[in-house]
Parts: C-alpha cells; structure tokens; sequence
C-alpha cells in the first residue's frame, strides 16, 4: 500500500494539480495544468511523487524551452519534441 512521503500516512489519494515550475535556465516559470499528485489527508500535503518529478525536470532539460507558453498541460509537456533522446547528464 502507497504511503505518503512527508508522514508515512496510508490516508491518500491520487489526482490531478496545477503546479509551477522553475524552467532550468532560471529565466521564468511556466504553470503545469493537470499534473500527477498526492493528497494526504492525514498532513494534507499536496505533492508530486519523485518519479512525476524526474519526468518534468527531464523533458524541461530536453526540449527548447522557449517554445513554451506560460501555460501547458502536464500530457502536453511531456509530448514535446526532444533536443536529445535522454539526459545524459542522470547517472541514476
């Protein structure tokens, strides 16, 4: 069973947020609609799990970040064409 990351509570459930986002160049930050979350209802943290996390910073360090509006939706985000086929700088 799923266990949130700040309290360890099992009271959560998985939806949908806007989020915003510093891009990597530290320029400006966009608004990410409908991106993967966490609701815990024990602490009521909101959050994204490590692995959304990982895919966002990727795809911003992949794409060119100029093409992007102020607002774009996380499915959208992630269809974006890619400058580079990895990070090859993630030696995870």
């Amino acid at each position: 069973m799923k266990k949130c990351e700040w309290c360890e509570s099992t009271k959560i459930q998985t939806g949908e947020e806007t989020v915003y986002w510093e891009l990597p160049d530290g320029r400006r930050a966009i608004t990410i609609t409908s991106t993967p979350s966490v609701h815990c209802f024990s602490c009521t943290m909101n959050y994204q799990c490590e692995e959304t996390i990982k895919e966002i910073e990727d795809q911003l360090l992949l794409i060119d970040t100029n093409l992007l509006p102020e607002t774009i939706s996380y499915e959208s985000l992630l269809q974006q064409p890619r400058l580079l086929k990895r990070n090859y700088f993630d030696f995870t």
